[in-house]
């Protein structure tokens, strides 16, 4: 790890400013959020929430995957967080964070919360994505395929049979989720969300800021859903020899890319056919992105099209607007927010996504003097920040954003001089 620092330092000599936030921040997870359990399992918490989210955890660690081969200790460390994701898998496929032990952390005023394991159960679909995501990272980087032993082969199947079950949400679910908050955000209509239309795809309840879903197919969700039952096939068929569950895997896939290719899409009057961030099957559809990944500017990121893609490209255009709700332009900054965060907020994690699905250079440079200059003097990656007062932020320690924030760095000096 302390090579990866001084070559970063050599590349970036010169930015003295990018580099110091750098280093702060690519130690930062391992030394402040990563906890190593008896059973030989890795505990993530999100930073100032100690639980550990699925999609959290898998994003926090995924920077450092590719040292792994060298690292025998950062090796375990990351084996252990995926042991711990598939374990939690198991435990409640429909839970979004964790407790370290069963001790009714959390959220227990919610009316559905059903084990003293789970911190908070919104059902997110993107949470059953990354642990497989993060798993296929591992092996590519290690070829390590002990990590795919029958708790994993067992969370396939979980992952699948969640997922075929939330394609009818409406008839075959028993999912819900009541909380009694202020903000209707948090909490479901109705306790099962509001209606929706067979389509092929997934119903999600929550989308990966944890606010309720508009409508109930998240559309970046379900194109992560499509890459990671595609990776769970190969894998299914190479190194379980499950070829009954490969082929279920692959039939999913096909069903949620075909209802996103038919009801996902919509005709925009300025930027031509772009992808919508939600739809409810019934020719209802929520036009804006959000902060959080997946998110629509994340598409090449995960994987479902290529940065290329004329769909994409229009739909970026729009992202990248303000003809998204959701993007601000401030003194300081112009990117992504969310509405889980004030108006006018920007995310670092969307100016990150936005440099690393950008193949213009300049355009990168600019995000990353914009990231480091808006730290309000902490040297660290906040969840949002006011454009026009960065001394105005929202959690200081968060650190998905950080995480994010390196692996941004590496690949921009991966692709230095290109």
């Amino acid at each position: 790890m302390r090579s990866t620092k001084e070559m970063v330092a050599e590349r970036l000599s010169g930015w003295e400013p990018l580099n110091l936030v750098f280093k702060q921040a690519f130690s930062h997870t391992l030394d402040t959020t990563v906890r190593s359990l008896e059973d030989g399992t890795t505990f993530v918490i999100t930073g100032d929430i100690p639980a550990m989210w699925l999609r959290d955890s898998a994003a926090q660690v995924r920077p450092y995957v590719t040292f792994a081969a060298d690292d025998p200790e950062l090796a375990r460390l990351i084996k252990g967080v995926i042991k711990r994701q598939f374990l939690f898998l198991l435990i409640d496929p429909y839970a979004n964070a964790f407790n370290s032990a069963p001790d009714n952390q959390g959220h227990r005023e919610d009316q559905t919360m059903q084990s003293p394991w789970i911190w908070e159960r919104k059902f997110e679909l993107d949470s059953l994505c990354y642990p497989v995501q993060l798993c296929v990272d591992y092996i590519g980087a290690t070829e390590d395929f002990s990590v795919l032993d029958e708790t994993v082969h067992m969370g396939f199947a979980r992952i699948i049979q969640v997922m075929r079950t939330e394609q009818k949400h409406d008839k075959e679910s028993r999912y819900s989720f009541v909380r009694h908050a202020e903000s209707t955000t948090d909490t479901l209509p109705f306790g099962t969300g509001t209606r929706t239309n067979f389509t092929g795809m997934v119903w999600s309840g929550f989308r990966p800021s944890d606010d309720a879903c508009q409508f109930g197919y998240l559309i970046p969700s379900n194109m992560f859903a499509v890459v990671i039952l595609r990776h769970m096939a190969k894998i299914l068929r190479s190194v379980f020899s499950d070829f009954h569950l490969a082929s279920e895997a692959e039939m999913l896939a096909n069903e949620i890319d075909f209802g996103i290719q038919v009801y996902g899409m919509v005709d925009h009057s300025r930027y031509g056919r772009i992808y919508a961030y939600e739809t409810d099957g019934y020719g209802n559809y929520n036009l804006m992105d959000d902060a959080n990944v997946p998110s629509l500017l994340s598409i090449p990121y995960i994987g479902y099209r290529d940065e290329s893609d004329p769909v994409y490209m229009n739909t970026r255009r729009f992202v990248l607007s303000e003809d998204n709700p959701y993007y601000y332009s401030g003194k300081y900054a112009k990117g992504v927010g969310s509405p889980h965060t004030p108006e006018g907020y920007v995310w670092p994690i969307a100016l990150i996504m936005q440099g690393l699905t950008s193949s213009d250079q300049e355009e990168r440079e600019s995000l990353l003097r914009m990231l480091v200059s808006t730290t309000a003097g902490t040297n660290m990656m906040h969840e949002s920040f006011d454009a026009s007062r960065p001394e105005n932020y929202t959690r200081p320690w968060f650190s998905w954003a950080n995480s994010l924030f390196c692996q941004f760095v590496l690949n921009y000096i991966g692709n230095m001089g290109n």
